[in-house]
């Protein structure tokens, strides 16, 4: 049998996904090694589906947005969903997945993923997986890693969002709310907002109120600027200090759904200035589309660092970014509490010295 290694995607779907892929398979077969790329995340490897990645199976990934492998970030393999007559349960099945890399010949699976996928990769290291993680979400929220793939594509979606809200606030003077994703933790909205000229910020980490969002807009209306652009990340909880929440979805990983917040914001502005304010939820379109060249280049970074590592039987860590350095770290440092902005980070001191409010 010749030599074998696995991928998988988990979690949400981000640019840079196939790039990883593309990356890791021309690395490994470059040691004559294989690349079997299970589907659908966990769920390939729970129920033994599987492609193999040959030179025309990784053939034009680089630019392509998704992953050609599928994801998913509900079956858990320590709680997978089982048709039991006319319901489903949930069981165990990390047997199942160890049984079938045993079968398969898969020396080192490399995993995807983001923090559930990667505490996922953990505890399957813990029974004996022999697993290299790879960081990613756009939400650049991760732990022991500088920066995650995807995360740069999500800042300049946005803020080509926030480029085309500024000419019809203006036009028409009006306070446009973007709301964006970011889970618990303010990066994209503090990235963009100070690159698409937001005027107030509102992210997880600084409680806001909304006075402080209020005395900004008044501030620009006696200026003679009658409109505003105000950038708010998904996380951010209410007045009254709490999550705003659009539903929930029992079987997944991250059963909350965060979303709401930016109607909410919006209300309360223009209850108290008078001004017409208009709401936009970028949502799924921030994980979307071509990668950046900035993505394509780190995602290419990690999938050649991941299968180097794994043609040399390391294991059981997490290939990272440390300033402008591919490393990595145990994968037992990577999953937990997620990676939030520091409110004396130095983007809020310059956001906060050209004007910016965070609404404190």
């Amino acid at each position: 049998m010749s030599k074998r290694l696995g991928i998988l995607t988990g979690g949400g779907d981000c640019p840079g996904l196939n790039a990883v892929i593309r990356a890791a398979a021309k690395t490994a077969y470059a040691h004559g090694y294989e690349l079997y790329g299970f589907l659908d995340g966990y769920t390939g490897v729970v129920e033994g589906r599987y492609i193999k990645l040959d030179p025309p199976a990784i053939s034009g990934l680089l630019h392509r947005g998704g992953t050609i492998l599928g994801t998913n970030n509900r079956n858990d393999p320590f709680h997978f969903p089982v048709r039991e007559g006319d319901k489903v349960v949930y069981r165990d099945m990390s047997w199942k997945a160890l049984e079938n890399l045993e079968r398969l010949g898969i020396e080192i699976l490399l995993v995807i993923g983001g923090d559930g996928t990667l505490a996922g990769a953990r505890d399957l290291k813990a029974k004996g997986a022999r697993i290299i993680g790879i960081p990613k979400t756009i939400d650049n929220d991760l732990k022991a890693t500088d920066q995650t793939f995807g995360f740069d594509t999500a800042v300049r979606t946005a803020t080509d969002a926030l480029d085309k809200l500024h000419t019809t606030a203006e036009s028409h003077h009006r306070v446009m709310v973007l709301e964006l994703m970011g889970r618990y933790a303010g990066w994209i909205a503090l990235y963009s907002g100070l690159a698409g000229g937001a005027d107030v910020i509102l992210i997880p980490e600084i409680p806001w109120t909304p006075e402080g969002v209020i005395k900004k807009i008044e501030a620009r209306r006696a200026e003679g600027k009658p409109f505003s652009i105000v950038v708010v990340a998904e996380g951010v909880r209410s007045p009254s200090g709490e999550l705003v929440v659009q539903r929930r979805v029992e079987g997944s990983v991250e059963k909350v759904r965060l979303g709401g917040i930016g109607q909410l914001v919006a209300q309360i502005i223009e209850e108290k200035t008078g001004i017409e304010t208009r709401v936009t939820v970028l949502g799924h379109i921030q994980r979307g589309g071509s990668p950046s060249s900035y993505d394509r280049v780190l995602a290419t970074r990690f999938g050649v660092a991941a299968a180097e590592l794994a043609v040399k039987g390391v294991h059981g860590v997490m290939v990272c970014l440390r300033g402008n350095d591919i490393s990595y770290v145990p994968l037992e440092e990577v999953a937990g509490e997620p990676r939030t902005v520091p409110v004396d980070h130095p983007l809020i001191h310059t956001a906060r010295a050209i004007g910016i409010s965070f609404g404190d």
